[in-house]
């Protein structure tokens, strides 16, 4: 009988490995090392090639010359998978302080097809459409610059994850088939589930208010679905819902609060261990910024800063509107920058009208919800708020806006048994990685995005 090893292994085959021994001083100029990779571009000169080489994280260079390296470079192809037998080489000029020589290298798994977008050139990339882009996104992704989108997403949510878990919060996983929407609306996929109608899920709402009364701060990850008939640069009909809950809380500042110390982590993380992704699109040695200042305002106090500054048409169609208008975000956001050096402000206190069945209403004045959205850098990425925990209150509301609430048995029935003052916020990942990068649509913040014309790869 034999056992399986359990004993982790070095891997030291990885370019990051390298990376990390040559920066401690374990691997010196000369050294003789083995690495595995990606053939990312090939640049054939007389008597020597430039070899890109692409890791897991990284695109490191090597240097094929002619008689001492084997075998000859033209056996090669972009986008095979080799292992390379070589030396270590000093190179100031490299942002990884060395090359590698070539002794050896040798195919582990070759392509059967030319690759249909030039992975390895990054100018022609960047003239792609978008739809080309996502018309070959089984390939696109592995340039480093998109892929890279990818890994900043994974900062955000890892971030997400650590932080609610350092303040005490659980995760748990709400289904995404479900019986009825979470807050009503006809943005809704239908789905036969053995012959009953059902749907899939537009938001997780329900189920993380009941874990509330389970856990008390819960929290969750995954995928939304909403059948939005917009096509536009910030909306997709499939996306990662970042959302959490929060019980006993004193007032829905409570979450703002937890909410501007979460994103002050978040950026901390990013900065420190997703540098080399950030500046791909920030540029080089750049960073996040440091945050610190919050600043709130009031929905009409923020409407009217926003009329002063516009007088006229602009500005008054704007005070009789009960939400912003795109525009309108953007402006608050380069105005608080500008003013304060604020990328994230907190706007309070939104129109009854605007928010959900759920939203408590301020009872100082109910035209107006215990509610906020958090805007980064002029565009809306959370909203979050307290909920009506009373039964009798949550279904006054209902009636009042003409609800069924036979629909609601489940959700009203977490009311009727009991349920502590509690808020909570959803985030949208997509939005956060596009806001923070710079991204001109949204779609390209996902892996495999979802709108309503694609539904591939």
């Amino acid at each position: 009988m034999e056992f399986v090893n359990t004993e982790k292994k070095a891997d030291t085959t990885r370019i990051e490995t390298l990376i990390e021994r040559f920066a401690l001083g374990e691997v010196k100029d000369g050294d003789p090392v083995r690495l595995k990779g990606t053939l990312h571009r090939i640049k054939e000169m007389s008597g020597f090639a430039f070899v890109n080489v692409r890791g897991a994280r990284t695109v490191f260079q090597c240097i094929w010359e002619e008689g001492t390296s084997t075998p000859h470079i033209n056996q090669f192809r972009v986008e095979e998978c080799v292992i390379i037998d070589g030396t270590v080489v000093f190179e100031e000029r490299s942002r990884l302080g060395f090359d590698i020589r070539i002794g050896h290298m040798e195919r582990i798994s070759g392509r059967a097809e030319v690759p249909p977008v030039e992975i390895g050139n990054d100018r022609k990339m960047e003239k792609l459409n978008l739809n080309t882009l996502l018309d070959n996104r089984v390939i696109s992704l592995r340039n480093p610059k998109i892929r890279a989108i990818l890994k900043i997403a994974d900062g955000v949510m890892y971030g997400f994850r650590q932080f609610l878990r350092e303040e005490g919060f659980t995760e748990f996983v709400p289904p995404k088939i479900v019986s009825e929407g979470a807050e009503g609306g006809a943005d809704m996929f239908e789905v036969d589930y053995f012959g009953q109608k059902a749907y899939l899920n537009q938001s997780p709402q329900m189920y993380k208010q009941i874990m509330v009364g389970v856990f008390q701060r819960v929290f969750t990850v995954g995928p939304v679905f909403r059948a939005e008939k917009y096509s536009t640069n910030r909306h997709i009909n499939e996306f990662q819902g970042m959302d959490l809950e929060m019980g006993f809380i004193d007032s829905f500042e409570d979450l703002m609060e937890l909410e501007a110390r979460m994103f002050q982590y978040l950026f901390r993380l990013l900065n420190e261990q997703y540098a080399p992704e950030l500046e791909l699109f920030l540029g080089r040695d750049a960073r996040l910024p440091d945050l610190t200042v919050f600043p709130k305002l009031r929905f009409t106090e923020a409407k009217q800063l926003f009329a002063d500054a516009h007088p006229g048409g602009q500005g008054q169609s704007a005070l009789a509107e009960p939400d912003f208008a795109p525009e309108e975000e953007k402006w608050l956001g380069e105005y608080f920058l500008k003013e304060l050096g604020a990328p994230i402000v907190f706007i309070t206190h939104y129109p009854s009208v605007k928010r959900p069945f759920y939203a408590m209403d301020d009872p100082d004045d109910p035209k107006y919800t215990l509610s906020y959205d958090m805007l980064l850098n002029g565009l809306e990425v959370t909203t979050g708020g307290q909920r009506i925990h009373d039964y009798e209150m949550q279904l006054e509301k209902m009636r009042k806006r003409g609800m069924d609430a036979d629909q609601f048995e489940d959700y009203l029935t977490m009311h009727k048994y009991g349920m502590p003052p509690h808020g909570g916020m959803g985030l949208g990942l997509e939005r956060i990685v596009q806001n923070l990068l710079g991204l001109d649509n949204i779609k390209q913040a996902t892996a495999f995005p979802r709108d309503r014309d694609r539904l591939r790869p």
